[in-house]
Formats: C-alpha cells, structure tokens, sequence
C-alpha cells in the first residue's frame, strides 16, 4: 500500500465520527456543567492584562502569550486554507463553533493543570495532563494506578512527538512554501538556516527566554494581521453578505462553490473544521494547560479564565477573518477557483492562502508573507516548551538538551523536504495526544464541582 495512502487513511480513521463527538461533544458537557463559563469573557480578558500574583515562574500574560504563540500559527492561516480546500466553506462555521464551545474546554484542562502542578528538579512550576493524571487518582499509600500512569505516559510521549510536527517541521514548511510562493526567489535550505538559528536563541534560554519573547511579538503581529484583514474585508465588502451565506449553506448541505473548485458533504466539512478548529485554537489538545502551570496565579480558576481568552483570540477572531477574506477573495476573483480545478491534487492550503492574498493591491502578499513568518516562527517557539515539559516527564531535566537538539534540527528538515503530509501526520498526532487529555478532563469534571471557584 502507498505510504501516503496509509497515513490518510488512519488521519481519516482517528478524525472519524468517534473523534468528532468526543470533542464538540466534550466542548458541550462543559460548556453545560460550567455553567456557559464563556460568559466570562469579559472578566477573563481584563484579568489577562493583570500582573497576577502567587506561585509562578512567568506571568499570567505571558503563559497566555506564549500559548497564543503556539496556537495563532499557520493554522490561523494556512490551516483554514486547508480546512476550505477539503471540506469546503461549511468547513469554517464548524471550525468558528469549535472555538465557541472549546472556551470552556480551555477553562477546564487549565484548571486541573493548575491544581496538579508541581515543582521539577530545578524548582520550577509544571503541569499538564500528564501530572493530573498521575496526582489525581493517586491512592493513600502513594501509588499511582497503572492505568493511571498509562494515561500520563500516552500523553507525555504523543506530545513530545506531536511537537516535533505540529510545532516544529509543519510551522518551518508552511514558512518556506509562504515564502517560496510569494515569488522570493531563496533555496530552502537557506530559511531552514535561518530558522534554526532565530529559534534556537529563545528555545535554549528556557520558559522565562519564551515568555519574554512571547509576551513582546504575539501581541503585535496578532493585531497587525487582523488590521490587515479588515482591511482586505473593506476592499472586499460587497462580497462579506454572500460569504457568510455561502458558509451556512455548505455546512448543512451538500453543496459545491466556486464553479465546482470548492465542495463537499456535511460530515467531511464537519471532519476538517473541527480537526483544523484544534489545531488552530488546541482546546481539548492539553498544550495549553502546560505552560499555563508555570504561571503566577491567585488560585486555578484565575489562569484558567485568561487562558480561555486565547481559544477566543485565535479561532473565534483570527481564524473567521482568514476565512472570510479567503472566501470573499475567491469571490471577488473566480480565476482562485479556476486555478483550484487545474490542479485539484497538487493545489495546497499554501497555494490557496497566496494566490487569494496575492489579489489584493499592494498590501495582500506582504502581509500574508510576513503574517505567515512570525506567525509559524512563535509557533515554533511555544511548541517547544511543550515538548520540553513532556520530555521532563519522561526522563527528567537530562532529557531537555536532547530533546531541544532534536526539536531544532526537525524544523530544518521541515524547511527542506516536508510537505503537505505533515498536515496530516500532525492531523493524527494532535488526536493521540487530545483523547488522554480529554479523558482525564472529564474524568475530573465528573469527579468534581469545584471547576467554576470565584476569582
């Protein structure tokens, strides 16, 4: 069998229905049993611009910094492309409701983070699933359940490994296939270089090197690149009404767009939107909740409100205005979709998101080009620590400079030899990782009344 085939087949196995329920419907049960915690939203935003205090190493912003970093990525960009091309404009509402209920997943897989953290070998804060697990069901005499510490271990080594994809070699090839599309004519192997040399400065400095990084470029290229798009959305409004009914209707029916370039049935737009939707805002993943840990924070229920402001910020905002400015685009300009039908096997979500930018005057491939690498590079960034905390798990501090070694070289090989296919490696590998941290949530959620304490 194809190799390729393979991997698609179990991408299409593990992203099946069983998949799609747990998650939205994981987002449902506690968006229900924390009593719509979206309604504070609010609170939450005010507090992520508070200073924070309590046990920590790094900020309540800049926990919340970096976890943006991680998550407004190329899936805010590339992965709504994606999400577009394979289950069409339907793909978008169900990624934007995705965020919508996911709030309250975030609130939730942070909040247990935060009750099961502990100190490492060097003394700082860390959390994560995999400590939940191992400190929740802990019983008198001190011992973990194997089940228990089954569930820790799954989680530790898919995120150590999903890190090394989706926060690495995707981020390193979405940023050179970006680059190389826009018409810059540089090898490869040279991006590779520089990426490895501006990553590794702040990913061999630590969490306080990440943070620091985090807290100062996600902020501004977060809001520089939803300008940009309201920007395009003004020179594009005449198209705005018809894009947002275009969305509705190819969620709920079977219907094609863009002369045919553009289609699919109800559940394979559900399918893509909800696995592009996690990637894009990782609510049910369990990557937030472990950089969450290392924060100063009064109580749980603080870092777990302004934690939940990041699925806002990335999916509910960043990810709605790239699919409304792809869709409007394509719209405005049927040769996107004429170009789509030339090349439907070879046409990437890459593709998509420079030929539509590049219809725009002036402004649209700078500031995809430029979106995309600072994006993909503090992508890059947080997702290390993620795979850091986890390698700290399972082999203790030893285990860090390896692992940073490694995490540094894949995103050269991402710069220089993975394609498309990493998406969907990474498609998989965001599913092992989610289904341990989504069951230890529930698990304490049911266990547990606690989740909505007074901040």
């Amino acid at each position: 069998m194809d190799i390729i085939q393979l991997i698609n087949d179990i991408d299409a196995f593990v992203w099946g229905p069983a998949m799609i329920a747990l998650l939205l419907g994981s987002h449902i049960f506690l968006t229900i049993r924390t009593g719509f915690i979206q309604r504070k939203l609010p609170q939450a935003i005010k507090l992520s611009l508070a200073s924070g205090s309590g046990e920590g190493d790094i900020s309540g912003f800049g926990a919340l910094a970096t976890a943006l970093a991680a998550t407004i990525g190329t899936g805010s960009i590339v992965g709504v492309a994606t999400a577009l091309l394979a289950g069409g404009p339907g793909a978008i509402l169900w990624m934007w409701l995705t965020g919508i209920f996911g709030m309250a997943t975030k609130y939730s897989e942070v909040y247990i983070s935060m009750k099961y953290r502990v100190k490492d070998e060097n003394g700082q804060m860390v959390g994560g699933a995999m400590y939940a697990w191992e400190r929740a069901f802990k019983r008198e005499d001190g011992s973990t359940p194997w089940w228990a510490k089954i569930g820790a271990i799954a989680f530790a080594v898919f995120t150590a490994l999903a890190a090394l994809g989706i926060g690495c070699a995707v981020q390193a090839s979405a940023m050179t296939g970006i680059i190389t599309s826009s018409g810059v004519n540089v090898e490869p192997w040279v991006i590779g270089l520089v990426i490895v040399v501006m990553a590794a400065i702040p990913i061999f400095g630590g969490v306080s090197a990440i943070s620091n990084l985090c807290e100062k470029i996600v902020p501004f290229m977060a809001i520089g690149y939803a300008l940009g798009c309201i920007v395009i959305l003004i020179m594009n409004s005449a198209y705005i009404g018809q894009a947002f009914m275009l969305i509705f209707e190819c969620a709920f029916t079977a219907k094609a767009a863009f002369g045919g370039a553009l289609g699919s049935g109800i559940l394979v737009a559900l399918q893509f939107g909800c696995a592009r939707g996690l990637f894009s805002n990782e609510s049910g993943l369990g990557s937030a909740p472990i950089v969450s840990a290392a924060a100063r924070s009064a109580n749980p229920a603080e870092q777990a409100l302004i934690a939940m402001t990041g699925t806002f910020w990335s999916t509910v905002v960043i990810c709605l205005l790239t699919g409304i400015v792809l869709i409007t685009t394509m719209l405005a300009y049927p040769e996107v979709g004429e170009a789509i039908l030339a090349a439907p096997d070879t046409f990437t979500g890459a593709s998509l998101s420079a030929l539509a930018f590049s219809k725009i005057p002036y402004v649209g491939t700078p500031l995809l080009v430029m979106g995309m690498v600072c994006f993909s590079y503090s992508t890059i960034v947080g997702w290390s620590y993620y795979g850091n905390r986890a390698v700290t798990y399972l082999f203790g501090v030893k285990g860090i400079r390896p692992y940073q070694v490694l995490y540094v070289a894949m995103a050269f090989l991402g710069a220089v030899g993975v394609g498309d296919i990493a998406w969907t490696i990474s498609d998989i590998t965001n599913a092992l990782m989610a289904i341990p941290n989504i069951i230890v949530v529930l698990l304490q959620r049911v266990r547990s009344t606690s989740f909505t304490e007074t901040v």
